[in-house]
């Protein structure tokens, strides 16, 4: 049983024990599950959130090697999003990428009551000024938010999140990709032994 319940306003989950620990690739720049949104600790964070605690699917070499062609090929690896936020966490920038995801949660959700919450929840942990994780818009959207967070919907934070996707397609990819954390992670994927059939 990896967590105990949902607490009445389920956003929250409270774990029974802690994470398994990290993979073998995470050495090499992939994100150990135990450091991931460390503002809520690893006994109670928003379940929005939760999905994304454990250790992410470990890298294979042919897999990683394909993520200089595009940032899109990157994001859609769920290998990739974790060696990248690992990156990102490195340059104090990981809320991009946890925003990101957030928004992609609440794409997915259909019921009134719980988007709106998801929405309240999102609102505080990165679009407010207040909070630690606040991440960088513009006027123009920060305008759009304000508005549609008079009737929040699921495609709410659509213009932020796509702002976000760009910011980090253009400043942080390209150092990802020319990085020592990327260049180890394939260095070390190389050098594994290859799998063999029982």
């Amino acid at each position: 049983q990896v967590f105990q319940h949902i607490s009445k306003d389920w956003m929250t989950v409270v774990f029974t024990q802690a994470p398994p620990p990290p993979c073998r690739a995470h050495k090499a720049g992939c994100a150990p599950p135990t450091t991931f949104f460390p503002q809520f600790g690893t006994n109670n964070m928003p379940l929005y959130l939760a999905r994304s605690l454990f250790c992410s699917p470990k890298p294979i070499l042919e897999d990683a090697m394909t993520w200089t062609m595009s940032f899109e090929r990157l994001m859609k690896s769920s290998a990739g999003r974790g060696c990248f936020r690992q990156f990102l966490r490195t340059e104090f920038s990981e809320e991009n990428m946890m925003f990101w995801l957030a928004c992609e949660e609440l794409k997915k959700e259909t019921n009134k009551t719980v988007v709106e919450e998801k929405v309240r929840q999102i609102y505080e942990d990165f679009i407010s000024i207040l909070s630690p994780k606040e991440v960088s818009l513009d006027s123009r959207v920060r305008d759009v938010i304000n508005k549609n967070m008079l009737e929040p919907t699921s495609h709410t934070f659509e213009d932020a999140q796509h702002q976000i996707y760009t910011l980090m397609q253009r400043d942080s990819y390209p150092r990802y990709m020319n990085s020592t954390a990327y260049a180890d992670l394939l260095q070390d994927l190389a050098e594994q032994p290859p799998v063999t059939e029982p």
